[in-house]
């Protein structure tokens, strides 16, 4: 696969809001791009003996990357790997029991290297060369046990080892090569009511890990990796599911986490860098629901729906410099609903609206503001089940400008550029083939 793309760059937000079609400046004169092309191979096989189901698979990835921004990136990469998945759901002494076992083998090599962007996406000196392996291995087992027909208490634990080692083939600048390895266990606990077949209820309190990427990683010799792994204790309660006409989805949570990877611009001219953030809370609601709450209106069996999907999303720092403050980048109110008529036969139409209800922050500082703003959209299509199905949607129909992005910053000044403007108005469309 092949992809090419010309990038804009992130514009001021007067310009963002006034002249949205507009591309920053540096990157038109260095001609900035990203292109790329990639080969993916993979592959999964399933056996079944009795109560027991194992899925395994081995797959590759390589991609080459022509990448002119500030400097001019050349690089390589091959990701490959296996993975073995087993699940034996029995009764165990008159109880059901469902046990999942697993690892997944992961192996990285980039073969990177910078030159000076001479200008026009023109190569010059050779500026930055390395070459970075990595090493991902991951073991989890979890095992649900109904010690009642109707209630499970599960329980579970993932082991991650993983290796990060680089080694720098440009001296001219220092001796950038370095390793790190990183050791992480993330224990899981819950419980699982399922009150009828497409009804449930859950909560669980489980750990979680991310260890920083070599785009994140800085090495020094002979120090190790100046960053550390973002890990979080995260608590959750819920319920899903459906009836005839109407299905729910709905969770609380509570993330709080040590050492957030979080990637903060520091300079207009630089790309972002990513450091440590001590100590930051993830907490919020994820609802969605949908409900047929017309019927019969033009022919038997024909439906209205009304489907909606809100997130609220209080993510704060905890600490530090800046202690209470509102993490930058993310709404904290989003709303999207629909009003869709299905027609038996497999035909839908209907208009949706998205609804950023208020605005979020562009630096860590909170002094910089993105505006809150409604879309409305409208789709068409038909899906019977068939062989074939398609659509036809319009988006931002009112052609409303807005932000639909930012770059991160520590104290953004309304003159910096650090954001992208949304897509105006659009028409995409799609046809599915089966045989």
């Amino acid at each position: 696969m092949r992809t090419a793309r010309r990038l804009p760059g992130e514009l001021t937000k007067s310009q963002s809001l006034n002249t949205p079609r507009m591309a920053n400046a540096n990157f038109v004169t260095q001609d900035q791009q990203r292109n790329i092309d990639s080969v993916r191979l993979a592959n999964k096989t399933t056996v079944r003996f009795d109560e027991t189901t194992i899925d395994f698979g081995i797959f590759s990835h390589n991609r080459h990357v022509d990448h002119p921004i500030f400097r001019y990136l050349d690089f390589d990469v091959d990701d490959y790997g296996g993975f073995v998945n087993a699940v034996d759901d029995r009764s165990i002494g008159g109880f059901r029991n469902r046990f999942n076992i697993g690892l997944n083998l992961l192996y990285g090599e980039l073969d990177y290297r910078e030159y000076t962007n001479a200008g026009n996406a023109t190569k010059g000196a050779l500026q930055f060369s390395t070459l970075d392996k990595s090493q991902i291995y991951t073991a989890y087992a979890e095992d649900a046990f109904y010690f009642l027909p109707d209630v499970a208490l599960v329980a579970g634990t993932q082991v991650l080892h993983a290796m990060r080692e680089r080694t720098d083939r440009f001296l001219g600048d220092g001796d950038q090569s370095g390793s790190r390895t990183y050791n992480i266990w993330s224990p899981k606990v819950g419980l699982l009511w399922e009150v009828d077949k497409d009804w449930q209820v859950f909560g669980n309190v489980s750990r979680s890990a991310e260890i920083p990427t070599f785009d994140a990683n800085t090495f020094a010799a002979p120090a190790n990796s100046n960053l550390e792994a973002q890990t979080a204790t995260t608590y959750e309660i819920g319920t899903r599911g459906r009836r005839a006409d109407f299905n729910w989805d709905l969770s609380a949570y509570r993330s709080e986490l040590k050492n957030e990877l979080q990637c903060v611009r520091t300079s207009p001219f630089a790309l972002c860098s990513v450091r440590n953030v001590d100590r930051t809370v993830h907490q919020g609601v994820e609802a969605g629901f949908g409900t047929a709450f017309l019927k019969t209106l033009f022919a038997p069996d024909d439906r209205l729906w009304l489907n909606a999907a809100y997130t609220y999303n209080d993510f704060y720092f905890d600490g530090a410099t800046y202690n209470g403050n509102s993490m930058p980048g993310v709404p904290k109110h989003f709303l999207r609903t629909e009003l869709l008529y299905k027609h038996p036969s497999g035909f839908y139409a209907g208009p949706s609206v998205d609804w950023m209800m208020q605005s979020f922050y562009a630096d860590n500082a909170n002094s910089l503001a993105v505006d809150p703003y409604a879309l409305l959209n409208f789709r068409l299509g038909f899906d019977a089940g068939s062989r074939w199905s398609g659509y036809l949607e319009g988006r931002n129909l009112l052609d409303k400008r807005y932000i639909s992005s930012a770059v991160i910053a520590e104290t953004a000044p309304a003159t910096e550029a650090l954001f992208n403007p949304g897509y105006g108005r659009a028409v995409y469309a799609g046809l599915r083939l089966t045989w």
